[in-house]
């Protein structure tokens, strides 16, 4: 089975968000296992003892969702720091996937990456989705874009990622992108696949795994390209590969992942 964790907290519309994502997986009823938890924040005075399931209306309408297109759902309540205890969780359950509803709008629009989602990211080494609002998902086949760097490491952890996905060689179309930075103008060199290690072995690791593969090589601003080939290709999401480390093995979230994550209005996955 594929196990799903989705933290929710007490925005039912960002819920609802997430298991919306859940049911759309591919083959989600047969194939898909789902974990809801809700944390109640410190500084609460009640703790997870003495917070039913049932009066958190958010983490509720998730489940009914989810039960009325038959994914299997287990109920958790849980205390103490939010992102500490979904780590925990994820960790604990061996969960392939964290489904979290981190956008929000702040100022003239401005877009965010609420405080747990960005400790999620950085702390798990699991695929962690930021699901979008509105999105309307494939019936038949799931389409994904991979934007990959030249990182080989990165670029395989996307491909895996992807051909781990539930019924991923019946129902599963990706396109790898690599994008040559900036090389958009008149006169600029080909753009030829080939040439990008990482795309060609995520590309084939894919084709091993019998994931059908579409190949793009283009020239343009990282990250707008990103976003307009998924919009021109109404993909059901970006998967990215956009954690790295400084200093003393500080985790850090990629600019250009961030930029995807907070401007995409589709589902983002970060992976390891």
């Amino acid at each position: 089975m594929y196990r799903v964790l989705i933290p929710v907290d007490e925005e039912e519309n960002r819920a609802v968000d997430q298991a919306r994502y859940v049911t759309s997986l591919p083959n989600a009823a047969a194939e898909v296992t789902a974990t809801v938890l809700y944390v109640v924040p410190p500084g609460e005075l009640d703790t997870a003892d003495e917070v039913a399931f049932s009066e958190v209306d958010s983490a509720v309408a998730v489940a009914e969702l989810l039960e009325e297109h038959d994914v299997s759902v287990e109920r958790v309540v849980e205390d103490g720091g939010v992102s500490e205890e979904i780590v925990r969780t994820v960790d604990e359950l061996d969960s392939h996937e964290v489904v979290m509803g981190g956008r929000k709008r702040s100022g003239v629009a401005q877009v965010l990456l609420g405080s747990t989602t960005q400790d999620v990211f950085l702390s798990t080494e699991r695929p962690v989705t930021v699901t979008g609002t509105g999105t309307v998902f494939s019936d038949d086949r799931r389409r994904v874009l991979l934007p990959v760097d030249r990182d080989p490491d990165r670029a395989r952890q996307q491909a895996e990622y992807v051909a781990g996905l539930p019924d991923a060689t019946e129902t599963v179309e990706a396109t790898v992108l690599y994008v040559f930075p900036h090389q958009d103008y008149a006169g600029a060199p080909d753009h030829e696949f080939e040439e990008i290690e990482a795309a060609v072995e995520a590309a084939a690791y894919l084709e091993e795994q019998g994931v059908t593969v579409e190949r793009v090589a283009t020239g343009g601003e990282v990250a707008r390209t990103v976003l307009d080939a998924a919009d021109e290709r109404e993909v059901d999401g970006i998967v990215v590969g956009g954690r790295k480390r400084s200093g003393v093995q500080k985790v850090v979230m990629g600019s250009t992942a961030q930029d995807i994550i907070l401007s995409a209005e589709r589902p983002v996955t970060l992976t390891g």
